[in-house]
């Protein structure tokens, strides 16, 4: 019996700390282990309210584990939404933000050493802050595609939910450096960010050829591999934009 107890407490917390989670499907997996062993523990002692409810959440948390996996790369789901890198929604969602994404960086300030961040982070080279800065009036005319210095800017959205932000600067002879790509914690475990890259004509509009990250801790790997960019020998990645 005092095995059976450890079950029945086990499932207890995990619901418990499944609640306290940030990331949906980290919540999920929890949440579905928790109800699986509350089920069978109330299951095994005859308390069939109690097993009946855990075992419908156990179903639910199915239900929508297929669906977010199912849902994980649906462009049908996903939308990119191009915004200028003035724009005040923008500069809002970066305020809001700026402590995330300053400690989930892919892409180190400068002199700053490259981050352990887990998954897709952000900073620029050379930004002072992770939020977007105030306008400037001697900053590029962004209404010229192509001049060095401006930023491209997109939203990923899910609905009406902003799941991501990407942004692009442009640093001349059709580079762009990719300075920001940054997930909301409820969707870290999964990579809206591809989005972006799969529609790459919008950077060659811009006359762009090739994205560039100077550098990436190893737990971005994965995702730059799954988005395209390709290691090179100086610790950069890259990813050649096909012509529009």
């Amino acid at each position: 019996m005092p095995w059976w107890e450890i079950v029945g407490w086990a499932g207890s917390v995990l619901v418990v700390l499944s609640l306290m989670q940030a990331r949906v499907w980290r919540f999920r997996v929890m949440n579905l282990v928790g109800a699986v062993l509350a089920t069978a523990y109330n299951a095994v002692f005859g308390i069939w309210a109690f097993a009946a409810m855990n075992g419908a959440i156990a179903v639910i948390d199915v239900y929508w584990l297929w669906r977010l996996r199912r849902e994980r790369s649906d462009a049908a789901v996903y939308a990119v939404v191009e915004v200028a890198r003035d724009d005040a929604y923008l500069r809002h969602v970066l305020a809001v933000h700026a402590d995330d994404v300053a400690r989930h960086r892919t892409v180190p300030a400068a002199g700053a050493p490259a981050p352990g961040a887990s998954a897709p982070g952000a900073s620029a080279p050379g930004a002072s802050a992770p939020g977007a800065p105030a306008p400037d009036a001697h900053a590029p005319d962004a209404s010229a595609p192509g001049t060095p210095g401006d930023e491209l800017a997109f939203l990923v959205v899910r609905g009406d939910e902003t799941v991501g932000v990407v942004l692009v600067r442009d640093d001349g002879d059709g580079t762009g450096v990719v300075a920001l790509d940054w997930v909301t914690p409820r969707f870290r475990d999964f990579t809206p960010g591809e989005f972006v890259y799969r529609h790459s004509d919008v950077f060659a509009a811009h006359g762009l050829r090739r994205l560039v990250v100077p550098t990436a801790p190893p737990g971005a790997i994965a995702y730059l591999e799954r988005v395209g960019f390709r290691a090179q020998a100086d610790g950069a990645w890259v990813r050649e934009v096909a012509a529009a």
